[in-house]
């Protein structure tokens, strides 16, 4: 894990899920693969913590959807907010960047899955872009 160690809140919009991390985040990364644009809508931008880090004040809207045979989705089952991604038996988690509350000091770092990205937008922040995950 690099980064700073930082303390910082987020949830989902209508408030039945609700976290803290407390300890170091990776970078962002937006992934531009389908099964990502499919949950999303668009690219997934997540940062990265251990899952120790991460602690709920409020879960009653907590679901997990098996997404592959390597990893699940966490969700709102609420309204829908998409929360989290983890791989099966990982110790760490991936979390939305958008569900995190005010400034994180955070910024996007690569771009992984692009061939998997469609044809209405253009990556142009000059971030390193990968065809696949490394």
């Amino acid at each position: 894990m690099t980064g700073e160690v930082k303390h910082l809140t987020g949830g989902c919009l209508c408030g039945a899920v609700k976290f803290k991390v407390n300890g170091p985040l990776r970078e962002v990364i937006a992934c531009h693969c389908g099964q990502c644009r499919k949950t999303t809508g668009n690219f997934f931008a997540t940062t990265n913590a251990s899952a120790d880090a991460v602690t709920f004040n409020e879960d009653s809207g907590l679901a997990w959807y098996t997404s592959s045979e390597e990893a699940e989705r966490g969700f709102c089952k609420t309204c829908g907010s998409n929360l989290f991604w983890r791989r099966f038996g990982s110790d760490t988690m991936s979390i939305t960047a958008g569900s995190l509350d005010g400034a994180t000091g955070l910024h996007i770092k690569e771009h992984i899955y692009v061939a998997d990205k469609p044809d209405w937008y253009e990556i142009t922040d000059g971030k390193p872009q990968f065809q696949v995950w490394r």
